[in-house]
């Protein structure tokens, strides 16, 4: 016979096992990961319904499953005034559960778009781009339009962009995109470009695509991107469209200023700056002085002006060549600014780098025969000096040597700023590395509708070297850092020097970019000469 503590051994032994073996139910450690998603076992109503007047629609699963992404994932077309309720949300149900709590229109075929957002409960498994259709009259509308959406900027277009149908009747104005949702929808979801708008009936229409960042099927232009195919599109339809994505530059706009600092106001702003004239309205001021300069970090520009005023209040009219606008301004105190010089840049520059002198209050003019420039043998460098207004900095040109150390030394009263304030003493010093750290890229350009941007940008788009060709289609980077570039190429049609994006009343594209596809071609390293042929596709 067992002992009685040998038989509470054995029965705690035998829970133990037990509990252990409920918990270790699933997939057994090192075994084979499930990759198989959920399989839909029935619809109610049937996917594909005629004459539907249901409440409620039910998709039942071959496993638990749940919703995930939904808000980014799901589109239906056409767009619903009140947005159904999709069930179960955050936890795992045999069935997904959609309740209409919108009025059907009549004779309309609905498609709800799911794209990647039901996966199973285990392992997540999507149940790729399932759609559930029907339609509230005798057919299911069967048509489509399909085609792709790039970046007018990027080598890679955004995730999740709307392309959207508008029926071109009498009552289509251009304008609608802002207030009305689309007749049909579809979007691009996260990894594809390509696009296809099913279940539309025959008809003329307008094609949108938008960057949707609210979420509302209507254009926002402070927030959204958009593309627009130029005319209108006849369904049926074997073409495929390409629509070029941009954001819109606003139309240059001042908002109302605010003071800074003691004899310093601030006049925020939106768009391609212009040239800008403000005029104090007050019989009380006369021989009013201002300089304007921009914030090099936000649109905003600094009024500053001489002698300080004795007044409470004044209007600024504020006039630009596209702008008129007049503000009431209340003055207040605030502290005095004053006079801070330093580099924009220091240390190391390269050969394609200017040294660069900037101020806290604006330049007012510059005495050279109390600024010495020497090399590292005490000899002294020629320099020459441009002024950038806008920006308030000093730039020193010079004809850079390869490891080279520059000494430059501003003597007092060298810089006077616009209230008169003087430099003290200032001492800054700089240096060149070897010509052989560097590598050069030339760029022969095939196809070349001159001008042409040349472009030489990182990962993100920001630019790092830049070369204007409207003579020759060959085109020298000297003397750029080592690294992986991207390689582009802006069609300059106006002749500004600038990109310029479109714009969706003016039925304006966007300037055409093209990429250099081979991003081997472009890895610059130092003391290579690289010669890389860009052949330009005509559109």
């Amino acid at each position: 016979m067992f002992s009685k503590s040998l038989k509470v051994f054995l029965a705690i032994a035998v829970s133990i096992l037990f509990v252990v073996g409920c918990a270790s139910r699933g997939r057994p450690d090192g075994g084979p990961k499930d990759e198989t998603p959920p399989e839909i076992t029935s619809e109610s109503p049937a996917n594909f319904s005629t004459n539907f007047n249901a409440e409620e629609i039910r998709i039942y699963f071959n496993e638990y499953v749940k919703i995930k992404d939904l808000q980014k994932q799901l589109i239906i077309s056409p767009p619903m005034e009140t947005p159904p309720v999709i069930t179960p949300l955050g936890t795992a149900s045999r069935y997904i559960k959609i309740k209409i709590k919108d009025t059907l229109k009549p004779n309309t075929t609905y498609a709800f778009n799911f794209g990647n957002s039901i996966v199973d409960n285990n392992e997540e498994n999507p149940y790729q781009y399932y759609r559930y259709v029907f339609s509230t009259g005798d057919t299911i509308d069967s048509l489509s339009v399909k085609g792709a959406v790039f970046d007018a900027e990027s080598r890679s277009a955004d995730p999740f962009i709307s392309v959207m149908l508008y029926e071109a009747d009498t009552s289509y104005t251009d304008s609608i995109i802002f207030k009305q949702k689309p007749k049909f929808i579809t979007n691009t979801l996260d990894s594809l470009t390509m696009f296809s708008i099913e279940n539309i009936k025959a008809g003329t229409y307008k094609i949108v695509a938008l960057k949707d960042e609210n979420g509302n099927f209507t254009f926002q232009s402070k927030t959204d991107k958009i593309g627009f195919y130029e005319g209108t599109i006849t369904v049926p339809t074997d073409s495929t469209y390409n629509i070029k994505l941009f954001k819109e530059e606003p139309d240059f706009k001042v908002f109302k200023p605010s003071q800074v600092a003691e004899q310093r106001i601030m006049f925020p702003f939106e768009g391609n700056l212009e040239t800008v004239d403000i005029e104090i309205q007050s019989d009380s001021i006369k021989n009013l002085e201002y300089k304007l300069t921009r914030d090099k970090e936000t649109d905003s520009l600094y009024y500053w002006y001489k002698p300080k005023v004795e007044i409470d209040s004044a209007s600024f009219l504020v006039k630009s060549e596209s702008f008129t606008e007049t503000f009431k301004y209340k003055f207040r105190k605030g502290e005095e600014d004053s006079l801070v010089v330093t580099p924009l840049r220091a240390g190391t520059l390269g050969f394609n780098d200017v040294f660069t002198l900037e101020a806290t209050t604006p330049f007012s003019k510059i005495d050279t025969t109390k600024i010495k420039l020497i090399d590292n043998d005490s000899l002294k460098v020629p320099y020459k000096i441009e002024l950038d207004e806008i920006y308030n900095r000093y730039k020193f040109k010079v004809d850079l040597e390869e490891s080279q150390k520059y000494k430059m030394e501003l003597l007092p009263s060298a810089i006077t700023d616009f209230y008169g304030e003087v430099n003290d003493t200032l001492n800054f010093s700089f240096s060149t590395r070897k010509k052989a750290d560097y590598g050069n890229i030339r760029v022969n350009l095939v196809n070349a509708k001159l001008p042409v941007i040349v472009q030489l940008t990182d990962d993100n788009g920001k630019v790092l070297y830049e070369r204007y060709a409207d003579e020759y289609p060959v085109v020298d980077f000297s003397d750029i850092d080592p690294r992986q570039y991207q390689l582009r190429v802006i069609f300059d049609e106006n002749k500004n020097r600038k990109f310029d994006t479109g714009n969706y009343l003016r039925k304006i594209q966007p300037e055409r970019i093209s990429y250099y596809p081979n991003l081997e071609d472009t890895n610059v390293r130092a003391n290579f000469d690289f010669v890389v042929t860009f052949t330009l596709i005509e559109e």
